[in-house]
């Protein structure tokens, strides 16, 4: 399982790292044409745009796996050891179901927006909006691999390349 669980991150990190190049690129390129040719790329602006929305549901899984979203921790900190772990229990499968609901109301939304195309580049919108199924898949299988740490002390994964509460408390 931790061969898996290395391969997977590296895997989503890469993709990270992929699409954030790309969208780079494109927009350096389109800003120093601008400025030195005064034309632009007409699909730069619509292709960055994309990426971003495929770098928000990609990066998510992994935010979540290093505790860096957004969280009220006040009332597991007021509450004795075992009623704070039935609460985060509580909260995992309240985290499954919403990331399942994703997947499933995401997919229903790529089936409906199939046949429309975008205005610049012409390809399905379902492409564009794969990346919340995705996304929140992967985020899953991100939470399956904490979510046993998270419950029973609130521990999130942590290496040398991200680590929220090295971060939390500078």
């Amino acid at each position: 399982m931790n061969k898996f669980e290395h391969y997977f991150l590296a895997f989503n990190r890469w993709f990270l790292m992929l699409i954030l190049a790309a969208m780079s690129v494109i927009i350096f390129a389109n800003v120093g044409l601008r400025y030195l040719t005064s034309q632009s790329i007409e699909w730069a602006e619509e292709v960055a745009r994309h990426l971003m929305i495929w770098l928000t549901f990609i990066g998510c899984g992994p935010v979540l796996r290093y505790g860096g979203h957004i969280a009220i921790d006040n009332l597991q900190d007021a509450l004795p050891k075992s009623l704070a772990k039935a609460l985060r229990a509580f909260i995992a499968l309240l985290l499954l179901g919403f990331f399942g609901f994703f997947v499933y109301f995401g997919l229903e939304y790529m089936d409906r927006t199939q046949y429309q195309s975008t205005p610049a580049t012409q390809i399905s919108f379902a492409l564009i909006y794969a990346a919340l199924p995705v996304g929140m898949a992967m985020s899953i299988v991100h939470w399956l691999l904490i979510v046993r740490r998270y419950i029973a002390g609130r521990e999130f994964a942590s290496d040398a390349h991200f680590d929220a509460t090295a971060s939390a408390s500078l």
